[in-house]
């Protein structure tokens, strides 16, 4: 569409502000109906926004509880636990998700939260991909979006879906980014919750692995 003349007057502030908003979410590719209720497609300009926990502690580095491919900052009272694959195959199936296994655990009751931040890894692959293949294989996933993004300094993808749970008939927010190491494995960090209400509150401890994201 050609641009037109700007109307310097006779726009109305809450008219521009509709306007800037609905550029910003065809910049992010997103179909309509798209997002979950409740979250949107991260933008540069709203993970700029994003707040943070306060750094506690530091997670995947040497000497911590969870030998990881990467390292990143804890928020205060979580607990990580690492995460041991059992040797009985129907106990192991426990510790799958699609392509992706879990290998560390973060629980969030310490803090005063129903939830946890869990890393999984898969063997090889693209982050993308692994990604789309680990929230498919999440029973009652559904309505996910997919954005470019940033952990630490490192490209990486991030998604916000919903989850609805048949038993409750009740549908929760949760969201997960994935990074890819020098030797093809790929690292997802997700975060879950009780509810959606859980999620926002854990939220920023999610965002504090994501903006520390480094080699241990």
């Amino acid at each position: 569409m050609p641009e037109r003349a700007p109307l310097r007057t006779a726009v109305p502030a809450a008219l521009l502000a509709a306007a800037g908003l609905l550029l910003t979410a065809c910049g992010t590719g997103q179909e309509p109906g798209a997002a979950p209720t409740g979250a949107a497609a991260p933008t540069p300009a709203q993970e700029a926004q994003e707040g943070t926990a306060a750094p506690a502690a530091t997670l995947g580095g040497p000497g911590t509880a969870c030998a990881l491919p990467f390292a990143f900052s804890l928020a205060e009272d979580w607990k990580p636990k690492a995460v041991e694959v059992p040797a009985d195959p129907d106990l192991a199936e426990l510790t799958k998700q699609g392509p992706a296994t879990l290998r560390c655990e973060v629980d969030a009751k310490p803090a005063g939260h129903l939830g946890f931040l869990r890393v999984w890894t898969v063997p090889k692959g693209l982050a993308r991909p692994a990604l789309e293949a680990f929230v498919k294989a999440e029973k009652g996933s559904r309505r996910a979006v997919y954005a470019d993004t940033k952990a630490g300094l490192l490209p990486a993808v991030q998604t916000v879906y919903e989850v609805h749970g048949e038993l409750t008939d009740e549908t929760k927010t949760e969201r997960a980014f994935a990074v890819e190491t020098a030797d093809d494995t790929v690292v997802i960090v997700h975060l879950g919750g009780l509810d959606t209400e859980e999620h926002e509150a854990m939220r920023p401890a999610y965002e504090l692995a994501r903006a520390t994201l480094a080699t241990p």
